[in-house]
């Protein structure tokens, strides 16, 4: 009796234990992973793709034609580990007949929670006051000093009233936030009910938004949106958080903004690129609070991710339906 040929699997970064174990016991594939934290080199991830069945990636792989030529024919399914699919070459690989897996709401809460958090840390200046304290910049209690923004009777903005964005505002309300605004593709009202949010044009919401928060996902639509003419728009007390992707700010519109003072401050967890330069101007500025693209970074969110992941990636391979697909 002739035993079947064993789907090759290839795991493009060392995940988290949960989804490793479940493709580790799957007895029709052979797994190969780069057990690393470091992103695989481009050459690596080339060949370690060749003549693989399925490919497990991270958002930082870039899955274009030149990786899907080097994988060949055997690729049916592609599993990454995000929400976002803008590192997947979409067209090509719809046209290639590959199934892809991602992994949404896991997510939403962990993504919401951290939204929540830079927004507070950057608006209340919390990096500043800490490093007052350390350097001995804190001599005594004084009426203004390290005074910021907050959410108590102000407009928050959100950009894209999605399931994040819907777990943002959610998580903002009990603050006594006065009024919700919300811009997108089209108008939520079901989603927008909850908040009594009002729809209005990206424009309208920088110019009338105490507090505006990027949820977006990155589309050609959403590229470049917060722009020069957006900042121009918002209060100089205003404060900017980011926690969708970098490529929907420009972000020497951004600079120029925080530098000269026309916008108060902003946060950001997501940048162009990633990891950002030490040395870019962002960094430089008091009224810049970055992170390093940490949304989903707990202990159980990234472990149910993974698990996620490992599940679509089988369930492509086996033929059957997914538990997170993405229809194409």
């Amino acid at each position: 009796m002739r035993l079947a040929r064993l789907m090759k699997v290839f795991i493009t970064r060392r995940i988290p234990p949960e989804g490793r174990a479940t493709l580790a016991q799957a007895a029709d594939c052979e797994v190969e992973e780069w057990d690393s934290d470091e992103p695989i080199p481009s050459q690596e991830l080339e060949r370690g793709v060749a003549g693989a069945h399925g490919l497990l990636c991270l958002l930082s792989d870039r899955v274009d034609k030149k990786l899907l030529d080097a994988a060949g024919s055997n690729l049916k399914v592609i599993s990454t580990l995000s929400v976002g699919v803008d590192h997947l070459a979409l067209d090509e690989i719809k046209r290639r007949g590959i199934r892809v897996g991602y992994t949404p709401d896991v997510l939403t809460d962990a993504t919401a929670e951290l939204a929540v958090s830079l927004l507070l840390t950057t608006c209340r200046r919390l990096p500043e006051a800490i490093g007052e304290v350390k350097n001995g910049g804190w001599t005594s209690w004084k009426p203004l000093w390290m005074c910021g923004y907050g959410l108590s009777e102000s407009t928050v903005g959100i950009v894209g009233l999605g399931r994040i964005g819907q777990a943002i505002a959610r998580r903002l309300k009990p603050f006594g936030v006065q009024r919700f605004l919300y811009t997108g593709q089209q108008p939520k009202p079901q989603e927008a009910a909850e908040f009594q949010a009002e729809f209005v044009s990206a424009l309208e919401l920088a110019a009338e938004s105490d507090f505006v928060v990027v949820s977006c996902s990155l589309t050609p639509a959403t590229k470049g949106l917060c722009n020069k003419d957006f900042f121009q728009k918002m209060r100089s007390t205003a404060v900017f958080v980011n926690i969708s992707r970098g490529d929907v700010v420009n972000q020497d519109d951004l600079y120029q903004a925080l530098a000269s003072g026309q916008i108060a401050a902003a946060g950001l967890d997501v940048t162009t690129p990633e990891p950002l330069p030490t040395d870019h101007p962002l960094l430089s500025l008091q009224n810049c609070v970055i992170l390093p693209h940490i949304g989903s970074a707990t202990y159980k969110t990234r472990n149910t991710m993974s698990l996620l992941a490992a599940n679509n990636l089988l369930a492509g391979l086996r033929g059957k339906p997914m538990p997170s697909e993405l229809k194409l």
